[in-house]
């Protein structure tokens, strides 16, 4: 387990916590920490599918922030696990403005991480009137050329981590991996989409530090969320048309944001937060020099602390 950084705020448990029906399928797991007359920010978990983690709430100071966090659908506590129908990124943003609506807030910080980043654009950009600013970390814009790199480009760094994720996939199916991975992850035999989702998750998990870090307990939760709903989301392009969230950004430029970046992140590599910032005018670029893709990482943690003090002192970042 990766340590954890010292600039987080100590550990809160949530002052309120539930289940939301969002449809006939899917249930979402919610919760609500800090101070309810504080700032309100809405955070956006990873993956598609990573769900949430106790250390999420540690980003922003309880007494300042009202912090509302959820698992996005089919993933961590939500219901079904993994269930990728009934799933795309516009059902989320529906979501999150239920949310919104259920808990009376009017405008919100935004703050997602990966996955959560992709998520926190689809959303400022379908509800800019509803967002106070944003705070986005390892930065995926899910364009094909992003995808082409989480499946095969990364073989330039980790061939080993490559080795082992196409060595269940039969030769001849080789030729298109996401296709042979959701071949197998979105079936209904257990006996078929556990093994390719463990895969997948190690795939992408150990991966995710810059330096490497002692092997967590496995998760079922983790796996099964992030290998189905990842591959899903992939397939589908996330959703969205090529590069649209650059393309739609003058609906969200007015609004103050910052982009923390690992220097060497090989899940989402920089290029795409370099091109984000500079699409984005007045928005603030943090790149980390030694650093990965983890929210948890010494300095990109502690940037992310340093973006919602900034906010919290003047609503902005400097």
């Amino acid at each position: 387990m990766p340590v954890t950084p010292s600039s987080l705020f100590p550990p809160i448990l949530p002052a309120r916590h539930g289940m939301l029906a969002v449809d006939d399928v899917h249930t979402i797991y919610w919760e609500e920490v800090g101070n309810p007359n504080g700032i309100p920010v809405i955070f956006l978990h990873g993956g598609p599918g990573a769900g949430l983690s106790p250390q999420h709430r540690r980003f922003f100071d309880p007494h300042a922030y009202r912090i509302i966090l959820f698992d996005q659908r089919g993933a961590g506590k939500s219901t079904p696990l993994g269930e990728w129908r009934n799933n795309t990124t516009q059902l989320l943003i529906e979501d999150i403005e239920r949310l919104r609506q259920m808990f009376g807030i009017e405008r919100w910080l935004v703050f997602g991480g990966s996955w959560g980043s992709t998520l926190a654009l689809a959303y400022g950009q379908a509800h800019p009137d509803r967002c106070l600013g944003f705070v986005l970390r390892g930065i995926f814009l899910c364009t094909r050329a992003e995808i082409d790199w989480f499946i095969h480009g990364v073989e330039w760094f980790y061939p080993e981590l490559y080795a082992e994720f196409i060595a269940p996939i039969p030769e001849a199916e080789r030729g298109d991996l996401l296709k042979a991975y959701c071949a197998r992850l979105l079936c209904d035999d257990p006996d078929t989409y556990w093994p390719a989702a463990r895969a997948w998750s190690r795939f992408e998990g150990r991966r995710v530090f810059l330096l490497p870090q002692e092997d967590e307990s496995p998760s079922d939760t983790l796996d099964l969320g992030v290998g189905r709903l990842e591959s899903h989301y992939m397939a589908n392009g996330g959703f969205l048309e090529d590069d649209q969230l650059v393309r739609d950004i003058d609906r969200i430029a007015h609004l103050p944001a910052v982009i923390v970046q690992g220097r060497y992140d090989v899940i989402c590599p920089p290029l795409s937060a370099w091109r984000l910032y500079h699409a984005w005018p007045g928005s603030r670029l943090r790149m980390i020099p030694d650093a990965g893709h983890g929210a948890l990482e010494a300095g990109i943690a502690r940037a992310l602390v340093a973006a919602t003090e900034q906010f919290k002192r003047n609503g902005r970042f400097d």
